[in-house]
């Protein structure tokens, strides 16, 4: 079996990572990812799942380390299926016919915490939610390239939120069992964010990321499962390692999808200058 190269372009110019942010909750896989789990903050109106909290929090670490003018600032939320803890027990409560809470309203859960963290922090630009079951980094870095050509915009949050097994998600992946991709092994209670606040690459986001020529055409690769915010952790990763250490990585999410190039230091300053004098 041979892998097809992707020729997709999905940056059109660089981006520059002005701060990024991860959290877990209740993922008890081991011992470190306990001790990293988050202590979920109370939101008003928002109850039972850690998809708000979490989402609320990994926006909350980059607006606070990088604060800035909100109304040239915008938001994507990229998340698989949404809020499928409320929504399950949304539908428990309707079956065992108990009457329904008007806080378990699953369907606006993703749009009322960007509205809420908007509200927080005096966003004012646009706020979109996506749906992928592609990896959620070249949705959103490419959501962030577009919204960054609109000269009102400075900034862009993205972030990605997954939550653990549950009813809805158990059923998804049946359905999807033909794709050969694998089901998570996220415990029901867990969920995991990850957050990236973008600009164009300069003083003020030493560290830049670019579309790479290179893909992993490695066919024992392991194709993460749809909808995972892994690559988010990634690039996190990647990007406080350059940070500390400098240099640049090449960060591949997913075998047959495009890589990214993250550079720190002068090279990065170097491609906002060549941009602008596009």
């Amino acid at each position: 079996m041979t892998t097809e190269k992707i020729e997709k372009t999905v940056l059109r110019s660089p981006l520059g990572i002005l701060a990024t942010a991860t959290a877990t909750h209740g993922t008890g896989r081991s011992e470190s990812e306990a001790n990293a789990d988050i202590p979920l903050p109370r939101l008003p109106g928002f109850v039972e799942s850690a998809f708000s909290p979490l989402a609320y929090e990994v926006s909350r670490q980059c607006l606070t380390e990088r604060p800035g003018d909100g109304a040239r600032t915008a938001v994507a939320l990229a998340t698989l299926m949404g809020d499928t803890t409320t929504a399950d027990l949304a539908s428990r409560r309707m079956v065992s016919g108990r009457v329904h809470n008007p806080l378990l309203f699953m369907q606006a859960t993703a749009n009322a915490v960007l509205g809420y963290t908007s509200q927080e922090f005096g966003i004012t630009g646009q706020t979109f939610s996506l749906s992928t079951l592609d990896d959620p980094v070249a949705e959103l870095l490419a959501m962030a390239d577009l919204l960054l050509e609109d000269p009102e915009l400075d900034r862009v949050l993205v972030l990605g939120v997954e939550l653990g097994g549950g009813e809805r998600l158990a059923a998804a992946y049946r359905e999807l069992a033909d794709s050969g991709r694998p089901v998570p092994d996220l415990p029901a209670i867990a969920g995991l964010a990850a957050a990236v606040l973008l600009g164009r690459p300069g003083s003020e986001a030493p560290v830049s990321v670019r579309s790479a020529e290179a893909f992993d055409a490695d066919d024992t690769g392991a194709a993460g499962h749809p909808g995972s915010i892994q690559g988010l952790f990634d690039l996190a990763a990647a990007h406080r390692r350059l940070l500390r250490d400098g240099g640049s990585h090449l960060l591949v999410t997913e075998p047959r999808s495009p890589a990214f190039m993250l550079t720190a230091g002068t090279e990065a300053r170097n491609e906002t200058e060549n941009h602008a004098h596009q």
